[in-house]
């Protein structure tokens, strides 16, 4: 099983690295901290880099398992394998975040909730904390994943 999905294994690995490497990018450049008013937002442009390794996934799995040719169904089960990966890897990489890259996001973030008057205090608490975070990644990752694998496949097929 692993060797068939060789792809989608490497390709998940290759998503949780490069939002490793986000995750930084947005620490340091203050997201995290300084101008965390700007994170929900900008954060999001991080979809820019997920659909793209979608796309190269699929279009390398067409091209070393499907002879150049795949189809619907094809590009969205190799979508759906690899957002499993990326699922499945998600609470490490929530562990890397949020003990290693940026352990005071939590802090900042409900902070900034409440005097922003977004939250109170008790909302912020149990929005802005590890477990919440684990939950939101792996769900996420599901969700957005199947979307992803049902749109990137519509344009990476070919018959």
């Amino acid at each position: 099983m692993l060797e068939k999905n060789r792809i989608e294994v490497k390709w998940g690995i290759v998503f949780t690295l490069a939002m490793l490497v986000w995750m930084l990018l947005e620490r340091f450049s203050g997201l995290h901290s300084t101008h965390i008013a700007y994170h929900p937002l900008l954060t999001n442009l991080f979809a820019i880099v997920a659909i793209a390794i979608y796309v190269f996934a699929l279009r390398e799995k067409r091209e070393q398992h499907f002879a150049g040719k795949m189809n619907w169904t094809q590009g969205f089960f190799t979508g759906l394998y690899l957002t499993m990966v990326i699922a499945i890897l998600s609470p490490f990489a929530q562990v890397l975040i949020h003990f290693v890259i940026t352990p005071e996001f939590f802090t900042n973030a409900a902070t900034h909730a409440v005097e922003a008057g977004a939250m109170s205090v008790e909302e912020a608490v149990a929005y802005f904390n590890f477990r919440s975070y684990v939950v939101q990644a792996f769900i996420g990752a599901i969700l957005l994943g199947i979307v992803t694998s049902a749109v990137v496949a519509t344009f990476v097929r070919r018959a």
